[in-house]
């Protein structure tokens, strides 16, 4: 039993889990799926709970944990649907050197850069597939890309006058 000094968690659990699952079944249309984002958004509260139960609605914050887990199930799934039909289409090529000047001057950005710019426009993943995959923020890819397509203009600029 986790006390915390007057509003226990199983008590919490016991009175909100089914809402919280029946939420969030109708807003995503799968039960299934919906069983087990909750059954982990609990988790997580659980695992968070001195900061949770503090908040005015610690339902909320599940809410909001167990749609993350649905949306990062999709999108997973999603990722590895198109994965599946670049295998369908055959053998993926080893890699080769840059042939170009401009993926020379790819492999010259720091690492989180030349990954993002691997991502987007070599696995063509979205701005939220890529933050995902890299583990950061949607507004750091984009601000990441950025920078990056600014100094790949730098460094094809400084190759063409040379």
């Amino acid at each position: 039993m986790v006390d915390d000094g007057g509003r226990v968690f199983e008590d919490w659990y016991a009175s909100s889990y089914g809402r919280v699952h029946r939420a969030v079944s109708l807003a995503i249309g799968d039960a299934d799926l919906a069983e087990e984002a909750t059954a982990e958004a609990f988790a997580r509260a659980l695992v968070h709970w001195r900061s949770v139960r503090k908040a005015d609605r610690p339902d909320a914050w599940v809410y909001r944990v167990a749609l993350n887990e649905v949306r990062s199930r999709w999108r997973r799934s999603r990722t590895e649907a198109r994965w599946l039909a670049r295998q369908r289409l055959g053998t993926v090529p080893a890699p080769t050197e840059p042939s170009s000047e401009l993926w020379r001057a790819v492999t010259q950005l720091a690492p989180r850069a030349r990954t993002a710019i691997a991502l987007r426009y070599v696995a063509d993943l979205s701005e939220a597939e890529i933050a995902a995959a890299m583990g950061i923020t949607r507004g750091t890819v984009a601000a990441t890309l950025h920078k990056a397509r600014a100094r790949l203009a730098e460094l094809l600029t400084m190759e063409e006058s040379s």
